[in-house]
């Protein structure tokens, strides 16, 4: 069994958002080294990850616009999610291995394991696919930007959507696609469980069950995500 604590409070105003920064840059959050260094003294080997891999930093900075990204994405409206659902550094009590991904579909978390007991949490949302697999299976492929191609079981209740099959190409990249601005594909023992995390531009959606879809995160965060893991990353869920 896991047990989690928050490392880090959500900061409501200047003089919080001051207190937050320098806390966190006297405790070891990540990194060794590769992240944005807070600490002499860091905790959890995992790669950098982007300009917003830095905790330390505000939210309005770590979700602020990405100008630079393929189709620029602008600046997340922090006002349309629950702050709990927001990147964050927790305490997480767990036998999984540095590096394992888990994803709680009970609680709308998923956790990338650091070590000494910390896991970097994201907020999620869960589609029907997203309840209807657990079990263990790796990364097998990661995707910038990807085509998505609508399941035949979609395509049946959905019969508009035929344009976008596997056999017409699938629907091209861009703001639009469902699997937002990257992808991780799962698969166990060689074959695609057609389980995904992707990315989503419908901040709503974040901590709900929405009606299609498997693990969406914020598009800053499966950014983030993306450049974390590498393949060959197993993960649980839960």
């Amino acid at each position: 069994m896991k047990k989690e604590q928050d490392l880090s409070s959500v900061p409501h105003n200047e003089h919080e958002l001051k207190t937050r920064r320098q806390f966190l840059g006297t405790s070891a959050i990540m990194a060794a080294g590769l992240l944005s260094a807070c600490s002499s003294n860091p905790r959890a080997s995992l790669p950098d990850a982007s300009p917003s891999a830095d905790l330390s930093q505000p939210y309005e900075v770590m979700y602020g616009p990405l100008p630079d990204e393929q189709f620029p994405l602008p600046a997340i409206d922090l006002s349309k999610i629950n702050s709990k659902f927001l990147r964050r550094e927790v305490s997480y009590q767990t036998d999984e291995k540095v590096g394992t991904l888990v994803v709680d579909t009970h609680n709308y978390y998923l956790y990338l394991i650091g070590e000494n007991g910390t896991a970097l949490r994201y907020g999620v949302g869960l589609g029907r696919a997203g309840f209807e697999w657990s079990g263990r299976a790796i990364v097998a492929r990661k995707a910038v930007w990807p085509t998505w191609v609508p399941p035949e079981e979609m395509i049946e209740r959905q019969p508009e959507l035929t344009k976008w099959s596997w056999q017409n190409g699938g629907m091209p990249p861009g703001p639009e696609n469902p699997l937002g601005a990257r992808a991780l594909y799962i698969y166990q023992n060689g074959r695609d469980t057609l389980y995904r995390l992707h990315g989503t531009a419908e901040v709503w959606s974040i901590g709900r069950a929405v009606s299609s879809g498997c693990v969406r995160l914020l598009n800053h965060d499966i950014i983030d995500l993306h450049r974390r893991v590498p393949p060959q990353t197993p993960i649980v869920v839960i």
